[in-house]
């Protein structure tokens, strides 16, 4: 397909104004300065995200505008979080937490989800956070495999706790954030929050003390807790700076939940790092309530996923976009699955701003490959890699391959907010790397310009002819045909030519299923890209299964088209 570059009227000098010459001269020592250390060489993740700015002349500066689903409204200022998370502190100190010791997180997006988070790393101990959505044998696997002491949670979700409860033998008891009567095996989160000092002496941890852990789900097998350090605020903060562009005045919004990696790295530790205001929305998803936050907050900063975007391009195209005021709006990011080129088009088109896509994993903590404001815009690609961070197309023995052969997106170990194990799993661990890179699992290539470009997973890629397709490609084809809303496509077993493409797709309004409408969208696809990287079979769907964090789960598709069993679908969730 042919090749869009976007260029940008910057509203406001950027933070990072020549790429090049960061990249060359970069050294991550040399920005150690961006936060506040304690002699000698000890820093705590949460004390830099808000206890240095309550001890500023941010201490006022609201940090949190939270909205609730029935548009209940709080706010929080640097100094008020700090002075509660020391509260939640002293809680998990009274109760016997150690240094170490793994509290997990089972809440919506409520204030006290945050409020814990920074308390239990003031402590020392490693947080987990677990989405909402999660039933009982998700909830097994996590807090059996990581020998969870206690959950924070609230009376409804903690039913699915008591299901379980038997099975977890290190569990001592839940924290339950709505109650005043607690249970026998409960503490309530007010009441002793009631009775806390809200002064607290911050754990002096070592840059490689765990800080957090992140359960991920693969095709088989059970998830694997990805265990992250203190030290990763490093890379959370300057990517926050760098990437995000973040100003003393601004107003941030990311849409994702803390169970979720970005919501950790870019919804509390990185951004608040940099001292920004940011408003979190607790309801789900509906076009006109996420409008009408860009507008009330002023938001300057936008951080959201894909699937939601191209959500807001399906429910209201441009003309629901041009009913609000969102002047304020300055700079917009995307995560979580490549943006397919025509989203990036609709969202120059509602918002006169390019939306900046960026690649980066659970494992990796941090952004690693990204667009900038101070670069073109090439739509459809990763973008470069990070200042500090080598990025290359490797073979399967770790061999770098020239620009434009496809291969194994790596990353050369280590980096500050790099994985630094899999809990209880060292030899799964080991075998990430290869020759000194980090295997990501993903395909991908190299222009010569330095640009990254995805193919698709490991597993996802499809040989059909003798010929490779990457899927996501295929996909930026389809949703650029007016009928398609989404699509998601997968390799299908063929005995003429090895794997044939097939595409699920769900149709936008006015638009029905038919045999012409079939056609009609092989033949659009075919004279986007090639003879053979067309979907020979098209399924219409009313959806399509995402994980929580907005990716089309290509193994559900295939799986379900195989009749084969679809593993562990516990992250899974509809917008």
């Amino acid at each position: 397909m042919e090749e869009k570059i976007l260029n940008k009227d910057l509203k406001i000098k950027p933070n990072l104004e020549n790429y090049e010459e960061a990249y060359r001269n970069f050294n991550w020592q040399d920005y150690h300065d961006e936060l506040e250390w304690w002699v000698p060489g000890k820093l705590n993740a949460a004390h830099n995200a808000v206890d240095r700015h309550a001890n500023s002349f941010r201490k006022n500066k609201v940090a949190l505008y939270w909205v609730g689903p029935n548009d209940e409204r709080q706010k929080y200022t640097f100094l008020e979080l700090s002075r509660l998370s020391n509260k939640f502190a002293n809680v998990l100190k009274k109760h016997g937490v150690q240094k170490g010791d793994r509290v997990f997180l089972f809440l919506p997006r409520v204030p006290e989800t945050y409020i814990s988070f920074l308390g239990i790393l003031k402590t020392g101990a490693i947080a987990g956070t677990l989405f909402s959505a999660f039933g009982p044998d998700a909830l097994k696997d996590r807090l059996q495999d990581s020998g969870a002491k206690y959950v924070v949670t609230n009376s409804e979700l903690k039913e699915r706790v008591y299901k379980i409860i038997g099975e977890l033998p290190e569990l001592q008891k839940l924290i339950v954030i709505d109650t005043n009567q607690p249970g026998e095996r409960e503490i309530s989160f007010w009441n002793e929050m009631s009775e806390a000092s809200d002064k607290f002496e911050c754990e002096r941890t070592e840059p490689e003390d765990y800080a957090f852990m992140l359960y991920t789900s693969g095709t088989t097998g059970k998830p694997k807790g990805v265990m992250h350090a203190h030290y990763a605020v490093l890379q959370q903060h300057m990517t926050a700076k760098w990437v995000l562009n973040i100003h003393e005045e601004d107003t941030y919004w990311c849409t994702a939940d803390p169970g979720w990696v970005t919501g950790i790295a870019y919804g509390i530790l990185g951004v608040w790092s940099n001292g920004a205001s940011q408003v979190v929305y607790a309801g789900r998803f509906n076009p006109e309530k996420w409008y009408s936050i860009l507008e009330e907050f002023k938001v300057n900063i936008w951080y959201t996923a894909p699937t939601a975007i191209r959500m807001l391009q399906r429910k209201g195209g441009t003309e629901l976009v041009k009913k609000y005021d969102l002047s304020n709006l300055r700079d917009m990011y995307s995560v979580g699955e490549p943006l397919n080129p025509e989203a990036i088009m609709w969202g120059k088109e509602a918002f006169g701003l390019v939306f900046h896509d960026n690649w980066w994993q659970t494992e990796c903590g941090a952004m690693m490959i990204t667009n900038y404001q101070c670069l073109p815009v090439k739509v459809g690609s990763m973008g470069k890699p990070f200042p500090g961070i080598t990025a290359s197309i490797v073979d399967d023995n770790g061999n770098e391959l020239p620009p434009r052969e496809h291969g194994n997106l790596a990353i050369r170990a280590p980096w500050p907010s790099m994985m630094r194990a899999y809990w209880n799993k060292e030899e799964k661990y080991k075998k990430s790397f290869v020759n000194g890179w980090y295997i990501s699992g993903d395909k991908a290539w190299k222009d010569e310009d330095g640009y990254f470009w995805f193919e698709g997973r490991a597993d996802d890629v499809i040989k059909t002819s003798g010929e490779r397709v990457g899927p996501f490609e295929v996909e930026s084809a389809l949703v650029e045909h007016p009928a398609i809303a989404e699509a998601g496509v997968i390799g299908k077993p063929d005995p003429e030519r090895g794997e044939i493409i097939k595409a699920f797709v769900t149709l936008n309004e006015g638009y029905e299923p038919s045999d012409q409408l079939v056609e009609e969208i092989k033949q659009f696809v075919k004279k986007q890209m090639a003879g053979h990287a067309y979907p020979r079979e098209i399924e219409f769907r009313d959806s399509l299964p995402k994980t929580r964090s907005g990716k089309i789960m290509r193994r559900v598709l295939k799986a379900q088209e195989l009749g084969q069993d679809i593993g562990d679908t516990s992250t899974m969730e509809e917008y």
